[in-house]
């Protein structure tokens, strides 16, 4: 079961990724979930055990060490629940499982500090429901868990009505789509349907991108269909016959479409006897997952090093960044951010080797505090995680550390240092959306003010001022302007220079940061 619910979600990486909010560059869902099943799979693969019991001991202990980001986290406590039901059984009924995922919903619900309906945790907490329901009226595992499906995709189509910044950006939540997947993966196994599968053995770390066989993934299929009394629920549909992964959303003017197949062509000429198609997207999902399994295997290992009695560890990614924070005097410097959370147990690896008893870890990303909060309970040392956002708030909280201080003190002085920080992140939108009020089409650069989305521009350089006006950064004192990889250091010049002048009374610093994805990541205080 297993087994089949990591290779059926490894099967829609793309899609789940697709379904992030806000159009920044960090929208892999998908592939934490994924990396976090692969984990719990290696784990299950080193038992002798074949009970129940064992098995579902792994799941949850591989889960544990392998999650990375939210969802993955939040994907881990479904799987300590599950197992801490399940302990001492040697075989699986309906009732067992339904139990079990009961157990899991509420282990995951209480490990958020603030749980937010309309996401992952509604998803698991409805489906376990509805299994218990099931359970109590024939105890058959595959009748129970085609209940339990059946009802998380209900809840799951209710997500955008629950959580209203999903109905504005016209998707569903992604970590329910990711569990959905995960359920399906589970019955379509017991079923004994024809799918991708996954053995333990290809879930061995791979040290760079083998070749797969053509045809694995398939195509990736986006684009928005424009016209006058569009019949949604026939387009809908035809559209699921033709393919997967389907998300067809809108109105009778406009209607968003995205699908999986193996034949793109089909699709989108059935499309254009509906309406105008705009946006459209096709692309190779296979080449893109070959694409992250490389980059993973390119990272380097964390550079860890003494410092005094109390140490630091901070994610960050970047070359100047990094060096940015080991010459404030970071710690360890674990690789990791947008698009690149680490894992529970990278963290934890960094923190067993930093030589001090008390730590303190920066996570400078709000898709990996998760994973820090949980590392911190495992470790047998005293640590403090300062749940920073941004690298801004964590360079912040990092200049406020005081060696001479006790981690109590140091916590509260670096938490009320990073809380004064203003930070406006510069990227390109990664897909067209309505979100925040605005209209945004895949390519544009776009401008977050502290995570939320507050302008767009066919210019990085436009946005950028925009972006600043808009804050009014005359109000503050030092700005600070980390540049990527993507920008030279003449147009980061540019950009201070037009920033010297138009605001002469402020500090104003440029740091190559090297950061990918972010344009410029500037830091106002």
């Amino acid at each position: 079961m297993v087994e089949g619910a990591t290779a059926w979600l490894e099967a829609h990486i793309d899609f789940i990724n697709s379904l992030n909010v806000y159009p920044v560059p960090d929208g892999d869902t998908g592939i934490n979930m994924y990396l976090t099943m692969q984990a719990a799979l290696r784990e299950i693969g080193t038992v002798e055990d074949s009970s129940v019991s064992a098995v579902a001991q792994a799941l949850a202990h591989g889960a544990l060490m392998g999650a990375r980001g939210n969802s993955g986290v939040i994907l881990s406590q479904v799987w300590r629940g599950l197992a801490k039901h399940l302990d001492g059984k040697e075989s699986l009924a309906g009732s067992d499982f339904a139990l079990a995922l009961r157990e899991g919903a509420a282990t995951a619900y209480k490990g958020v500090m603030r749980p937010v309906e309309g996401t992952i945790l509604t998803v698991a907490r409805e489906a376990a429901d509805e299994a218990v329901l099931a359970a109590g009226e024939r105890n058959d595992l595959t009748h129970v868990l085609g209940r339990a499906l059946a009802q998380a995709e209900s809840t799951l189509a209710r997500t955008p009505d629950l959580l209203p910044v999903l109905k504005e950006a016209g998707v569903v939540d992604a970590g329910g789509q990711g569990l959905c997947a995960i359920l399906e993966g589970m019955l379509r196994y017991l079923r004994g349907e024809q799918g991708p599968m996954v053995s333990v053995a290809k879930t061995r770390p791979r040290a760079g991108s083998e070749p797969v066989s053509e045809g694995d993934y398939g195509y990736d299929v986006q684009f928005l269909v424009f016209g006058r009394d569009l019949p949604i629920d026939e387009i809908r549909e035809t559209i699921m016959s033709m393919g997967d992964s389907v998300l067809v959303v809108g109105d009778q003017d406009t209607i968003k479409v995205h699908v999986h197949s193996d034949d793109p062509g089909r699709i989108i000429t059935y499309a254009t006897s509906k309406g105008a198609l705009r946006d459209m997207v096709v692309e190779n999902m296979q080449e893109q997952y070959q694409e992250f399994v490389a980059e993973r295997a390119r990272r380097p290992t964390p550079a860890v090093h003494a410092m005094g009695d109390i140490a630091t560890i901070a994610v960050v990614n970047g070359t100047g960044l990094c060096n940015v924070f080991e010459s404030l005097g970071a710690g360890a410097v674990v690789l990791g951010g947008q698009s690149m959370n680490p894992s529970t147990e990278e963290l934890l690896k960094a923190i067993s080797e930093l030589p001090s008893d008390k730590v303190v870890v920066l996570p400078n990303n709000p898709n990996v505090v998760l994973a820090a909060q949980q590392a911190q309970q495992m470790s047998d040392k005293e640590v403090a995680v300062i749940p920073t956002k941004t690298v801004p708030q964590g360079i912040s909280a990092l200049l406020a550390f005081n060696y001479q201080s006790d981690l109590r003190t140091n916590v509260d002085l670096m938490e009320r240092a990073a809380g004064q920080i203003q930070t406006v992140e510069i990227t390109n939108a990664v897909r067209s959306v309505r979100i925040d009020g605005l209209r945004i089409e895949k390519g544009q650069f776009i401008a977050l003010l502290n995570g939320k989305l507050i302008k767009a521009s066919d210019s990085v350089r436009q946005v950028a001022r925009d972006a600043l006006r808009a804050m009014d950064i005359g109000r503050y004192d030092i700005v600070t302007v980390y540049w990527g990889d993507a920008v030279t250091r003449e147009e980061a010049e540019e950009l201070a220079s037009w920033m010297g002048t138009h605001y002469p009374d402020q500090e104003i610093e440029l740091v190559e940061g090297n950061q990918p994805h972010y344009h410029y990541i500037i830091s106002v205080e």
